[in-house]
């Protein structure tokens, strides 16, 4: 699988480029799925899922143009029989993850069998905001956990080997300053990103590369 792991989406040429290298093709030719499932979790978590399907959330995600674009929605495929999602998922070109609550979607990408099959989806472009790029990393740090799983812990899936901090600086978010940031990475044992709205991680075979207009800070364990 190839990652792309954002903050803020689709925000800028940088990122919507990196977006097409990976695809391979335009994304105007490119098929994508829609995972609103993390956000279901905060109040108000209805009215934001319409919003990022409909192309009018503040993160640009599903409304960049592509060829066609579906909604997976992981809290009912474990009621449905697998033959009806698993094609589906296995004939797509990108998966669009929103954002919300990384351990609300981590449980829903287990329990809906998701997550076992992303290792299989070599040239599928996982393209991730927020908490949809923190359920990649090994573990998302105590401050972001707010819908305590069943198991406890932070523990995320762990497909790339990195942390993730996202919305650095944020205007709206007093708590993601760079101070917040170091704080947080003081806590994780891997290394850790900390990115803005303007930034993107891309990882392919293991290999990491930072994309971004914006600023973004590795921390080293």
């Amino acid at each position: 699988m190839k990652f792309l792991l954002t903050s803020g989406g689709i925000s800028n040429d940088s990122i919507r480029n990196t977006l097409v290298d990976l695809l391979g093709k335009p994304i105007a030719e490119s098929r994508a799925l829609c995972i609103p499932t993390a956000v279901y979790a905060m109040a108000g978590g209805a009215a934001m899922a319409w919003r990022l399907i409909s192309g009018l959330a503040a993160t640009p995600l599903c409304e960049v143009g592509w060829k066609s674009l579906g909604v997976l929605e992981l809290t009912a495929l474990p009621s449905i029989q697998k033959e009806h999602w698993v094609s589906m998922v296995q004939e797509t070109d990108a998966l669009l993850v929103g954002g919300g609550d990384p351990m609300y979607l981590r449980y829903w990408m287990q329990q809906s069998g998701l997550a076992d099959l992303l290792p299989s989806l070599r040239e599928t472009v996982y393209v991730g905001v927020s908490a949809g790029s923190m359920v990649m990393t090994p573990k998302v740090g105590e401050d972001f956990v707010r819908w305590n799983p069943p198991t406890g812990g932070d523990k995320a899936l762990g497909l790339v080997d990195f942390s993730l901090f996202p919305h650095l600086d944020h205007e709206k978010m007093p708590d993601n300053s760079l101070v917040d940031a170091e704080r947080w990475a003081a806590g994780i044992a891997v290394p850790a990103y900390a990115i803005d709205d303007q930034t993107a991680i891309k990882v392919v075979d293991g290999v990491v590369e930072v994309v971004s207009e914006g600023h973004w800070k590795l921390f080293t364990p």
